[in-house]
């Protein structure tokens, strides 16, 4: 009891000094991959949001942890006029966490914006699918759809569908009120994996995919003859069927609302802080 009491006692000096923020954003989402040609664009995209804590550790930096829920996709028939006929398509879902540093030029307690830039460390969880030909959705790692996990393409190792990802990105942040700034962002995430939309490298051999995996994986691994003239006739084993020459990406851009919690006079976001001498009564 006499621990409570005493930590009850300075809790009202710990919060005078608080320095944290919560943080809430939503934007868009897309990707850059095989099947989206475009290296940034808000075609195709999603909805995405987040939310999670802000420490300023100083006027300029700080740190914070974010929890995002992000949706990318795209289809060949929206891409680059000599890809439509692969006839391919993706969906997935996108969980985040992530631990970030924020580096804010200006000092926020005198300014009313300021560009700002971050960057960290990300762990993220995916699961590409995609709508068969009777409108059925279909999740694509199992099908091993480029041979992964085969052991006739020992090369073609199954991929993780949770893995790092280096964020970073930047924007602008307006301050709104004594408490409260918004921000415009941008951020981008390096993947190490090419297969965020399920498609790589090459196709391989008919018999030995539908032997092993069935025929929903030989349908869903080659769609142009899904299509009105399509070729319906297999590719052979060994023909490109996407490029491993660059890993995947994806980003986001939105508004993030960031809100500091209780008192923050003597927080770094609140303006009633000054450190100028006051004048003795």
């Amino acid at each position: 009891m006499k621990s409570l009491f005493f930590s009850l006692l300075f809790i009202p000096g710990l919060v005078h000094a608080q320095r944290w923020h919560v943080n809430v954003t939503g934007g868009l989402s897309n990707y850059s991959g095989d099947l989206q040609g475009k290296g940034y664009t808000f075609d195709e995209s999603y909805f995405a949001f987040g939310a999670g804590v802000q420490y300023d550790i100083t006027r300029n930096f700080s740190a914070t942890s974010n929890i995002s829920f992000m949706k990318v996709g795209a289809a060949d028939q929206f891409n680059n006029p000599d890809l439509v006929f692969r006839n391919l398509s993706f969906q997935s879902n996108i969980i985040e966490w992530n631990l970030l540093g924020e580096y804010t030029f200006l000092d926020m307690t005198r300014s009313q914006f300021s560009p700002f830039i971050f960057g960290g460390i990300a762990v993220f969880h995916f699961n590409p699918y995609a709508i068969d030909s009777i409108g059925q959705k279909v999740y694509l790692r199992p099908l091993s759809t480029e041979g992964e996990g085969l052991p006739q393409y020992p090369e073609q190792k199954p991929y993780n569908q949770t893995q790092f990802a280096i964020p970073f990105g930047g924007g602008i942040k307006f301050r709104v009120s004594e408490n409260v700034v918004l921000a415009y962002e941008v951020g981008f995430r390096k993947t190490f994996t090419d297969y965020l939309d399920d498609v790589s490298s090459y196709y391989v051999d008919k018999t030995i995919l539908q032997n092993a995996k069935g025929p929903l994986a030989v349908e869903m691994a080659y769609r142009e003859g899904e299509l009105k003239g399509g070729n319906p006739n297999y590719p052979a084993s060994g023909t490109m069927r996407g490029s491993s020459k660059y890993k995947d990406m994806y980003y986001y851009t939105g508004i993030r609302v960031s809100i500091a919690l209780l008192s923050t006079k003597d927080g770094y976001y609140g303006r009633g802080r000054t450190d100028c001498p006051r004048k003795v009564q």
